[in-house]
């Protein structure tokens, strides 16, 4: 009887201490810091996101494998699908992250009718910080954010000057133009077609596009009928720019295209029957030496960086950490207070690979200019001036010729 008894009450130690043990793990794991990603999985750029999400989970596995981060706190990632174009799902997206996963920041949204959706809806009423690597409306500039909107990708105003250069020093003086019928469409549309004409540009028809359609053979026809040669189409990669391409190249109706930066993707290559040799294109980036650190970093953790914004994704998490060190805590709150201080001069320049060092350094009490992956600087507003790539469909694969 005694003997049962000890076994009896050993059993009961064991069972004791392995319900203590589960319990202390879910409370570290519910004490994590959730940060929420939030990006097209689906829809007209779901061959981009994939890399975009993989490289701001980059920054917050790098932060926490550094243990620097609040006295060794570990970040949590969440995802989520903005679908790119559908703003009540991406808004229920955002909720989802907001008021039931309790994220600390959201590095997103992407596409930036979505985004803007998000902002004013959901993120700035809860005062939750959003950075996001790669909505670039013009409109965005100038959104009620009450400070808790960022952006690492530049304003279309800019790309819109940037391309409509592009064009020019290469010698075209007339193009048609269509674009997808969102806010990202128009801003980029109004934008090129303004720097365009100022100099000295003719823009012989600018129509917009729907997104989700089989068939573009009577947009296309539409545009042939202005007499341009070059085509400018301002849309997404695997969406209605596409199906723009394929339609001109099915009825041989333009010798030349130009694209902006939702249509820079090996997928739109990989994905059209035809020749695309000779397409040019913008899109952000640079040739600074936090670009060639980043690429180094993604390689050694078995990742490509070589993509549309992801050096973008990477520098938005990382921002976001950094302004809770800054501020001591997690708190939504904090982020926002913090990220501008982070982000800019006075302080040391911190780049990719290089987290840890600028954790440690705010923990100490100094500061950090955070330069990143693309030269980290942001306006009073909260987003990047930012340069460009100028690329050229070369041997079936995108390549860069310039930086702007």
């Amino acid at each position: 009887m005694q003997n049962r008894n000890l076994l009896l009450i050993l059993a009961v130690l064991i069972i004791a201490g392995a319900v203590y043990f589960m319990t202390a793990e879910q409370q570290k794991k519910d004490q994590d810091i959730k940060m929420g990603v939030i990006l097209g999985f689906t829809g007209p750029i779901e061959s981009l996101t994939p890399g975009m999400a993989d490289s701001a989970e980059l920054a917050f596995a790098e932060v926490s494998e550094s243990g620097a981060l609040l006295g060794g706190a570990k970040i949590t990632p969440l995802r989520a699908d903005s679908t790119c174009v559908d703003a009540a799902a991406a808004t229920a997206a955002a909720e989802r992250l907001i008021t039931s996963d309790n994220v600390a920041g959201i590095m997103g949204a992407d596409c930036s009718g979505v985004t803007t959706a998000v902002a004013n809806n959901v993120a700035v009423p809860n005062g939750v910080v959003m950075v996001s690597p790669s909505a670039t409306s013009p409109a965005l500039t100038t959104i009620d954010d009450k400070g808790y909107f960022f952006r690492t990708a530049p304003s279309d105003a800019r790309q819109g000057e940037v391309l409509a250069a592009v064009l020019k020093d290469r010698g075209i003086s007339e193009v048609a133009v269509t674009y997808t019928n969102n806010d990202y469409g128009k801003g980029f549309a109004d934008a090129f077609v303004a720097a365009f004409e100022a100099a000295g540009g003719s823009v012989s028809v600018t129509t917009s596009h729907e997104e989700g359609k089989g068939d573009y053979a009577a947009e296309v026809g539409a545009l042939a009928a202005s007499g341009s040669d070059t085509l400018v189409v301002l849309g997404y990669s695997d969406g209605g720019g596409r199906g723009i391409i394929q339609a001109s190249l099915d009825a041989d109706s333009f010798q030349q295209f130009a694209v902006g930066d939702g249509m820079i993707s090996q997928a739109l290559i990989d994905g059209i029957s035809g020749d695309l040799t000779g397409l040019i294109g913008t899109l952000p980036g640079s040739d600074a030496a936090g670009a060639k650190m980043f690429l180094d970093l993604a390689a050694s953790k078995g990742k490509d960086g070589d993509g549309p914004y992801r050096a973008e994704s990477y520098d938005a998490a990382a921002l976001m950490m950094l302004a809770m060190q800054a501020g001591g805590n997690a708190e939504r709150e904090t982020v926002a207070k913090n990220l501008m201080a982070v982000a800019n001069a006075p302080g040391t320049e911190i780049f990719p690979g290089e987290l840890a060092k600028g954790l440690k350094i705010l923990a100490d009490g100094g500061q950090v200019n955070y330069q990143g992956a693309t030269n980290v600087e942001l306006t009073d507003v909260g987003e990047a001036a930012g340069s460009y790539k100028e690329l050229e469909v070369k041997n079936n694969k995108f390549e860069t010729v310039s930086i702007r």
